[in-house]
């Protein structure tokens, strides 16, 4: 791992805000860090206000959607909101739907289906709307590249408004409307949001004309929030907000579907992390085994019982995917040793048999073993199906760009993206993109990277400093948890591996052991998740530095301070 700390503020920045604000020099840090430097800007990080979400009509073609619709409505036509299979996708179809539904009736939802259809608009969804009566489809979190479909579309008389938050390429579909904040000609505040936080804007446009506040949607945030979470988008500016308020939503009284899911897992609260690794894989299971419409019947049930039978379906497909995600990864780190290729830019690996629904798993299972630019490739009909990931600071978006010539078509971010190819093309393909990653890799990028907020002494860690650090959730990219550094440690000589063969290790760390004898020595519990390995570095009275986020563990009733250990060094 390499250790990285970020580069201390100006200390007349850090000093000003910290005598504002009342707080040490610590906390002023972290916030500066974060780009919070004003009183002002200070209120509005720890206490989001709905009234500060900017004007859905500032997005470009959103006055073009919401005449659109409302004609529709006028007119009695039948609406279908069409949206991707993964969790953002589908909160975006159960938000966009319900919400209609909640005054019109005509409005029904199609999700494709994974392995049929493929990713995004599909003709197939297009005859379906065009057969059963649909003249307007409303695409979600999908759609930005679907030049060719909306044109099919468009002579079969159904007519589209496409809310994406992917982006776009050179040219635009011919669509009603097109809300996308990462559009070159749209000048909206916040270009990232989610897909289902351009669903949002868009029924609080629509709801703004029948005369609604932003507090008549606050029931519908708890989708928002998890697609926030489990789509990774910043966690900043407007996503801040509407995560917020989307987590006191799910902990406070969340929808029927959540409420299932929920009482299954028996927690008092949850934060963004428990939606993010509970609730949001639940929700792709769906779409990975078996089709996503059932995550959206689960999300818009009305009822405990019918959302506890959808649940109960769901949970046995995230164990069906779990089992599978841990087969096909084994199967493919094998086949990386069998090629002789653990010494490779690149992990690129194929099998036939593979389950679509579980390659992005996979890919980012692979990277936790070799961290570098991943696709795992399967059959998919006729062609070649792969998920792409990468690892931070690499656009692997832009390598796939290059690679072109290879590939048929593709989509996704910089970190993330989808591909198809014809299974001629596999192997040009698979030597291309080792090339363009080669040449343009910073090799540095190659080791998994700490990022520290800050240096830190035991004696400052105090259950006031982690009562203002909880204060900064939610957290996720934008606004990770803060993350420290504490040299000179050294164990109490309580060392131990826990878990599974040792895979963990536990300790009891004071920090300069030889300082003089009327200093008194702060002990502190720590864990370090899968650093069981790490064990004779902290032994035998071995000094150490650590890396560590701060968190409270809560033991037969007392709860004390715990590092959570990142990484250690001797």
């Amino acid at each position: 791992m390499r250790w990285t700390l970020k580069p201390k503020p100006e200390p007349q920045q850090i000093e000003q805000l910290a005598k504002a604000l009342k707080v040490d020099g610590l906390v002023a840090q972290l916030l500066v860090q974060r780009g919070i430097t004003t009183y002002e800007e200070a209120k509005k990080f720890f206490r989001p206000e709905l009234t500060d979400l900017h004007d859905p009509f500032l997005m470009k073609d959103m006055d073009l959607a919401v005449a659109r619709i409302e004609k529709a409505i006028a007119a009695g036509e039948n609406i279908l909101i069409y949206g991707d299979y993964d969790v953002d996708g589908t909160t975006s179809v159960a938000l966009v739907s319900s919400y209609l539904l909640t005054y019109y009736p005509n409005v029904a939802t199609y999700i494709p289906d994974r392995y049929d259809e493929g990713y995004g608009v599909s003709y197939k969804g297009i005859d379906f709307a065009h057969d059963n009566g649909f003249s307007l489809i409303i695409a979600l979190d999908c759609g930005i590249k679907a030049i060719d479909k909306v044109d099919y579309a468009k002579e079969k008389g159904i007519d589209f408004i496409i809310c994406d938050h992917h982006r776009p390429g050179s040219q635009l579909p011919n669509a009603i409307a097109i809300l996308d904040a990462k559009r070159d000609d749209c000048s909206y505040p916040y270009d990232e949001l989610c897909g289902c936080g351009v669903g949002f804007k868009l029924i609080q446009a629509l709801g703004s004309r029948r005369g609604e506040t932003i507090d008549d949607l606050v029931y519908y945030l708890d989708l928002v929030a998890t697609a926030i979470g489990a789509d990774i988008v910043p966690i900043t500016g407007e996503n801040r907000i509407l995560a917020f308020y989307g987590l006191k939503v799910i902990n406070e009284q969340p929808r029927i579907g959540f409420k299932a899911i929920i009482n299954q897992i028996k927690k008092k609260e949850l934060t963004i992390t428990d939606v993010v690794f509970v609730i949001a894989p639940r929700i792709n299971a769906a779409g990975r085994m078996k089709h996503g419409q059932h995550a959206v019947n689960l999300l818009v049930a009305e009822h405990l019982d019918a959302a506890e039978k959808f649940a109960k379906e769901i949970e046995q497909f995230n164990f069906d995917r779990k089992n599978l995600d841990q087969e096909i990864t084994a199967e493919a780190l094998a086949q990386i040793t069998e090629n002789g290729e653990e010494k490779r830019f690149t992990s690129v690996v194929f099998k036939d048999t593979w389950h679509k629904g579980v390659i992005g798993i996979v890919a980012s299972r692979l990277i936790e073993t070799f961290y570098r630019p991943t696709l795992v490739f399967t059959k998919s009909g006729d062609r070649l199906a792969a998920s792409a990931r990468s690892v931070k600071g690499f656009d692997v978006y832009n390598a796939l760009q290059e690679c072109a010539d290879c590939i048929e078509q593709f989509g996704g971010h910089k970190y993330a993206a989808g591909l198809t190819l014809l299974p001629e093309q596999y192997l040009p393909f698979k030597e291309k993109f080792e090339k363009v990653v080669t040449e343009t890799i910073a090799p540095h990028l190659l080791t998994p990277e700490i990022l520290v907020d800050a240096t830190i002494a035991l004696n400052d860690i105090t259950p006031k400093l982690l009562r203002i650090i909880q204060q900064f959730a939610p957290f996720g990219p934008g606004n990770m948890t803060p993350v420290f550094m504490a040299e000179g440690l050294c164990d109490t000589g309580y060392a131990k591996g826990v878990g599974e063969d040792g895979k963990h290790l536990k300790c009891r760390v004071i920090q300069n052991r030889n300082v003089s004898s009327s200093t008194v020595e702060r002990s502190i519990n720590a864990i370090g998740f899968g650093l069981g390995d790490k064990l004779p570095a902290v032994q035998n009275g071995r000094n150490f530095s650590a890396v560590f986020s701060i968190e409270e563990n809560e033991w037969n009733g007392n709860v004390s301070l715990q590092l959570k250990l990142k990484d250690i060094k001797e």
